[in-house]
């Protein structure tokens, strides 16, 4: 079984710093797309940044020159560096990671899988 475990989230005042962690487990043959999303109460998810296999990045543009996404293969984690935290950063953030599974390529799974999120809680 594969799963996608995030740790990092806290509570940071204003213009300060954070780094979230997703690391997934499991039978892992690859890993293509990865990347966090964030959600509010009662609002839609919403994409924050992903990165391919590629390394090719994309962001919202509200986190853009703020945030940096990036992966370890070695390691099957995507790591997202929050700077100039503000305010309206405050969210649950998700981390999702599509993966391929399995002892062998030729039974391999595809799995679309999210994290259990972490809360990031930012003063003003």
């Amino acid at each position: 079984q594969v799963q996608l475990v995030e740790s990092g989230g806290g509570l940071v005042q204003a213009g300060g710093s954070l780094r979230l962690s997703c690391a997934a487990s499991g039978t892992i043959l690859s890993i293509a797309a990865m990347g966090w999303d964030r959600q509010d109460p009662g609002k839609q998810r919403e994409l924050v940044a992903r990165i391919s296999s590629s390394d090719s990045t994309n962001y919202a543009d509200s986190v853009k020159d703020r945030f940096t996404i990036s992966r370890d293969n070695a390691k099957n984690t995507v790591y997202l560096q929050m700077n100039n935290l503000k305010p309206e950063d405050t969210s649950v953030y998700y981390c999702n990671a599509v993966i391929w599974s399995g002892t062998t390529w030729s039974a391999r799974r595809h799995a679309d899988l999210w994290g259990q999120g972490t809360l990031v809680t930012i003063s003003s």
